[in-house]
């Protein structure tokens, strides 16, 4: 009970510091007639928010998801999700910020932490990881209708695509907003940024999703319940809105559009066709044979 009260905690914590960012990023930061106004104490908040909130809400969006994975999926299943997305991502990310490859040529600039080898942020597979999870979870309510490897598959496309949709929304508002974290090299036809880009997401989301779900087993990729979900869909639209509120600040309004309509509307929709808590359904609701759906507060074994 007592890492499930951590887990919620977490996730508020990680979306009042998202609130924080964007009350610096749009109303502090075109006034600085407010900056000068501030007292030395005022400053010193503003001068934290500014160089260590963009890492502070990633870290903090890990560490609520790592509990959520632990309490509701069980250990190896989240060790078997977590491993993978970090490593598969940083590399993708490495390979990005030094050769253009997959996402176009691009570059990090000050504002998410310290960089590993210089070029990509530590918080960047971060929320590669906890972003990836939530879409992963919530896909896999599909496999309440079949549990073929092919429906799997079909489970971990739309989960890729999920978080494709949220890039959508994300990367033309962090890229272009009046306090930029990472510039493009080369100009796209996306808003500045190259359809590459979003191949690249596609392709990264797919493969260590696909990792993880052949590392976990046969029953890595469990239907939750409505409740259990609950957590994973506030964790997305709390980040998508982040996004939306940057990219409309912008004058960037299609993005948001595609991201609403491949990102938002599958995630709602998908946590209204998951099953309820009281249902007593077998395996093709659990991905377990003959188990019953367990209480949002039992790890799946």
């Amino acid at each position: 009970m007592r890492s499930v009260k951590t887990q919620w905690l977490a996730l508020w914590i990680h979306l009042a510091a998202m609130v924080f960012g964007l009350a610096g990023l749009l109303l502090v930061l075109p006034h600085p007639e407010f900056i000068e106004n501030l007292s030395e104490f005022g400053l010193q908040i503003f001068a934290f928010g500014m160089s260590g909130g963009g890492a502070l809400y990633m870290i903090v969006g890990a560490i609520a998801v790592s509990i959520y994975g632990w309490q509701t999926l069980g250990a190896r299943r989240l060790l078997t999700f977590l491993i993978p997305s970090v490593g598969i991502s940083l590399t993708s990310e490495l390979l990005g910020t030094s050769t253009g490859f997959p996402f176009g040529k691009y570059a990090y600039l000050s504002g998410l932490g310290a960089k590993i080898n210089d070029l990509v942020p530590f918080t960047i597979p971060l929320s590669w990881f906890y972003m990836g999870l939530v879409c992963f979870v919530i896909a896999n309510v599909s496999l309440r209708y079949g549990n073929h490897w092919m429906h799997k598959l079909e489970a971990i496309a739309l989960a890729a695509l999920m978080l494709t949709s949220w890039d959508f929304v994300l990367d033309p508002a962090m890229s272009q907003a009046r306090y930029s974290f990472w510039e493009w090299g080369q100009y796209g036809a996306f808003f500045g940024m190259p359809l590459q880009n979003f191949a690249g997401w596609m392709g990264t989301g797919a493969l260590f999703m696909t990792v993880a779900a052949l590392l976990g087993g046969e029953n890595s990729q469990p239907v939750l319940t409505k409740q259990q979900l609950t957590f994973p869909v506030i964790m997305y639209l709390g980040n998508f809105t982040f996004a939306l509120v940057l990219s409309l600040s912008a004058g960037i309004y299609i993005p948001v559009l595609l991201g609403l309509l491949l990102g938002v509307a599958p995630v709602l929709g998908l946590w209204k066709l998951a099953p309820d808590q009281e249902s007593t359904q077998p395996s093709i609701f659990t991905a377990e044979p003959a188990s019953p759906i367990l209480s949002p507060l039992s790890p799946v074994k």
